[in-house]
């Protein structure tokens, strides 16, 4: 298998305004975006690939004189790869409210002429799809030959269902949920709130004060990248081994192995994201809730889509656990739509979507085989 090779990103402007959930609308907005492979004469292998909360729409390939820049999911998406971008013309689209580009509350508010800052709206994953639809229209595609994401991706592939449910053949979510658990809207608050009483967070307008809340942003990355994990992964990695040969019987300094993955990771995190993206992005995961609007309903809330699906769920992910998936599998069976579901036994708990298990990646591209079949036979 090959790598796509360089890639760069493209983007277009939006002068109709955007109406939002919350009553609220954009102006306009610009959505930036990646695509890869080439698409055919009809405009019927394209594939929609939805991003999580802090990746984008760089899904594969590297950029020029970048060498690490490497697509969130490479390895899953390219040539010969079980996404194949010989037989699919992929496109990868970053969300309204990112940092990566597309319009949020780093750019600047055309009604102030100031950096958006905590003005920009609240956005939702049913307002991503119909910005994504937007896209599809000024790109000429009118059917998706498929829609996959992982995690708040794959609640975008499945909203797309509902929400357009004659432009979706097939839909692949991966280690995904219907709504979240009490649970996990609680992690997302302790996050939030870690990062609105950073004293440099200045209520959301912290670009206005040249400050940047980075000690927010750094526990609200501990406290995420904790739930990515599963148990089994992190005492393989790192157990109790202390960082030094002497306890230090400190409790400012790290003493421990994974206070210090943990605190690198955070680090890391905090140079390149910013903290309002993260407050709107766990905000439209603790919104999504399809089965809301119907009693709580999901066969309900289901009835809707047509397209045929594919869940992958992985046995150690404790925070969209193989039993959120299976709520899907059952509102659909419900339906007597065309379902299929794959539990992976892998010990990497909820990052196991992003990583290279043969297992799951052998089911992906059985999948995607069985979408490009369909295609050509619909071709001859």
């Amino acid at each position: 298998m090959t790598s796509i090779g360089h890639v760069a990103p493209l983007s277009m402007r939006f002068d109709q305004p955007l109406p939002l959930r919350s009553g609220a609308s954009l102006r306009d907005y610009t959505l930036v975006y990646e695509t890869y492979g080439t698409l055919d004469a009809d405009r019927g292998n394209a594939v929609l690939v939805c991003h999580a909360l802090n990746a984008s729409h760089h899904v594969a390939g590297t950029y020029e004189g970048q060498p690490k820049s490497e697509g969130w999911w490479d390895n899953l998406v390219g040539p010969g790869k079980p996404l194949d971008t010989d037989k699919f013309f992929v496109i990868g689209v970053n969300n309204l409210g990112s940092c990566f580009g597309s319009t949020g509350p780093m750019h600047v508010n055309p009604s102030t002429g100031q950096p958006y800052g905590a003005d920009f709206p609240v956005v939702t994953v049913e307002d991503w799809v119909l910005a994504q639809s937007r896209l599809l229209d000024a790109l000429g595609i009118e059917q998706l030959a498929a829609v996959i994401g992982g995690s708040l991706g794959g609640m975008q592939a499945l909203s797309w269902t509902l929400q357009f449910p004659g432009r979706v053949r097939h839909c692949v979510a991966v280690a995904t949920a219907p709504n979240l658990s009490a649970q996990n809207i609680a992690f997302n608050e302790v996050a939030r709130r870690a990062i609105v009483t950073d004293p440099d967070f200045h209520g959301g307008h912290y670009q206005a004060h040249d400050a940047i809340p980075k000690r927010g942003l750094r526990v609200a990355r501990m406290i995420g990248h904790i739930t990515y994990l599963s148990d089994d992964v992190m005492e393989e990695k790192f157990g109790r081994e202390l960082r030094a040969a002497e306890l230090g019987y400190s409790t400012q300094d790290i003493e421990f192995q994974i206070e210090s993955y943990l605190r690198y990771q955070a680090d890391k995190f905090s140079e390149y994201f910013d903290a309002n993206t993260y407050l709107l992005i766990t905000r439209a995961l603790d919104y999504f809730d399809p089965a809301g609007q119907h009693g709580g309903d999901l066969a309900r809330a289901m009835s809707v889509a047509t397209a045929k699906f594919l869940l992958v769920s992985f046995s150690t992910d404790w925070r969209f656990s193989p039993a959120r998936s299976r709520e899907i599998v059952k509102a659909l069976l419900d339906n007597r739509r065309d379902v299929s579901y794959a539990e992976i036994d892998a010990p990497h708990g909820h990052d196991a979507f992003l990583l290279d298990d043969p297992r799951y990646h052998g089911v992906v591209r059985a999948y995607f085989d069985r979408i490009a079949a369909e295609n050509e036979g619909a071709r001859t």
